[in-house]
């Protein structure tokens, strides 16, 4: 029987109404306003495609949107400076910085720089560390997203046995900590590992996130296994124009797999719904009110 799709835009969608849902309370019963600042420095396409997009669901949402788009040449301090304001400024209660970042700034820097509160990309050291021990901290939106995405298989990932493959900061590291705070037993392993088809095999819920295209064959999944492909790889297509797959093979992987993600409509949904999450959790914490329902 060919593997469930997991929707990830039906589910991104309801996600979304639910945000808005809590926007419109708190914006009633407390006067509260969740804005969300995203600067964009230089004018990579497929960043500005994403930067509308976030733009158009945070306005949908019933959120405040701030867009600074900045020149590719503007010099660190520039950035750091702007930063600062929205650091201070009381109507922005999430900053995003879009990376990646233009050759000469140091990404590092600027993440140091975005007031942690407000990290609603969850990549802020502080964040992290909160993560990593267990404290509650705004966390980096495609790994909530997947989290969410495998919960709507099964309503508990305990003891499940979960393969990550992919290390980066952004996805497979942060993916670690939601796991194992859902008390699944954790494996990381990427592109550089040791029999990695025998490891990711033993996986229940296998999670690929190291960025090459359909890498992760069927032969490589336990029949039955959840698959959550956060791979967006853009590859020549049959008709000469380029399309989008995943890190995992699809179409035969739908024939072992006993659910999967499609690429695109699947992770990918999430992240910006997962955004709008994170902006509304920050701006409830910051106001000093109780979490929202999402």
């Amino acid at each position: 029987m060919p593997a469930k799709i997991i929707d990830g835009k039906i589910i991104a969608a309801d996600l979304r109404a639910r945000v808005a849902g809590e926007v419109a309370r708190v914006s009633r019963d407390h006067g509260l306003v969740p804005g969300l600042a995203v600067v964009l420095v230089g004018n990579d396409p497929a960043s500005e495609v994403y930067v509308r997009n976030k733009a158009k669901q945070t306005e949908a949402a019933g959120m405040a949107s701030f867009e600074h788009k900045l020149a590719a040449d503007t010099p660190q301090k520039d950035l750091l400076t702007l930063i600062a304001k929205l650091n201070a400024d009381t109507n922005v209660h999430g900053i995003l910085v879009q990376l990646p970042l233009p050759t000469g700034l140091d990404t590092q820097t600027v993440i140091n720089a975005i007031d942690p509160a407000k990290d609603v990309d969850g990549l802020h050291p502080i964040n992290a560390g909160r993560l990593a021990t267990g404290l509650p901290a705004l966390t980096p939106c495609t790994p909530l997203g997947c989290i969410i995405l495998a919960k709507t298989v099964h309503d508990s990932l305990e003891g499940m046995n979960a393969v990550i493959v992919g290390r980066s900061n952004l996805v497979g590291r942060p993916l670690v900590q939601l796991l194992l705070n859902e008390n699944a037993t954790v494996t990381i392993a990427h592109s550089r590992t040791r029999d990695l088809a025998d490891i990711c095999k033993r996986a229940d819920l296998l999670l690929a996130a190291v960025g090459k295209p359909e890498m992760i064959k069927a032969s490589w999944i336990k029949p039955g296994a959840t698959v959550i492909d956060v791979g967006i790889n853009r590859i020549p297509g049959a008709d000469g124009k380029n399309k989008l797959v995943g890190d995992v093979a699809y179409q035969e992987a739908l024939e072992v797999a006993g659910a999967i993600t499609p690429v695109p409509g699947g992770v990918g949904q999430m992240t910006v719904a997962c955004l709008l999450v994170n902006t509304l959790r920050a701006a409830c914490a910051l106001k000093g009110i109780a979490a929202p329902g999402v």
